[in-house]
């Protein structure tokens, strides 16, 4: 199809959509027209108090109504509303084609991912450190006084040196 034919097309279809919307908007001032001379009379004032609260009654009585009407349609709605989100999360899991969001990297501590798993009614603690074995360090004992280490350097310098190392430790 060439650029000229499309632009005639498109340009066709949006007369006619023009039209159409004309013909709704005009249509929509007389429904409207229409609706208020059947469901509002003309006002007229009563001269004394007790037609004037006659009236009132009946205003209420029409307010009472029309406040009905519009909570039973916005029940309506809502269901409606709650029944199409169900239809679009069937739709999508009869599809298949769920996005999976892009993941962050979080810092947590164990604690803090137990919590968020478990919910803030388990009071879990996963403390590493208690469940290790305990182990008693022992202690070194002193080899009593160190003298000067330039004298056990000497004394052990040499072959003679290395000879006393091994016999000192057997």
């Amino acid at each position: 199809m060439t650029s000229s034919r499309r632009h005639h097309l498109k340009s066709l279809v949006l007369s006619i959509a023009k039209g159409i919307m004309e013909k709704e908007a005009t249509q929509l001032v007389v429904d409207r027209q229409a609706y208020l001379t059947e469901n509002c009379p003309a006002l007229s004032l009563p001269s004394s108090t007790a037609e004037l609260q006659e009236l009132c009654k009946k205003l209420h009585q029409q307010i009472d109504k029309v406040d009905e009407e519009r909570y039973d349609l916005n029940a309506k709605v809502e269901k409606a509303n709650k029944e199409i989100e169900d239809l679009k999360i069937k739709v999508v899991d009869l599809i298949g084609k769920f996005k999976k969001p892009a993941l962050r990297k979080v810092r947590m501590s164990a604690d803090q991912m137990l919590q968020a798993l478990l919910g803030s009614k388990h009071k879990v603690s996963l403390d590493l450190r208690a469940n290790l074995k305990q182990v008693k360090k022992e202690v070194k004992e002193d080899v009593g006084d160190v003298g000067d280490w330039r004298k056990n350097v000497e004394d052990k310098a040499g072959m003679g040196g290395r000879k006393k190392m091994f016999e000192g430790e057997a």
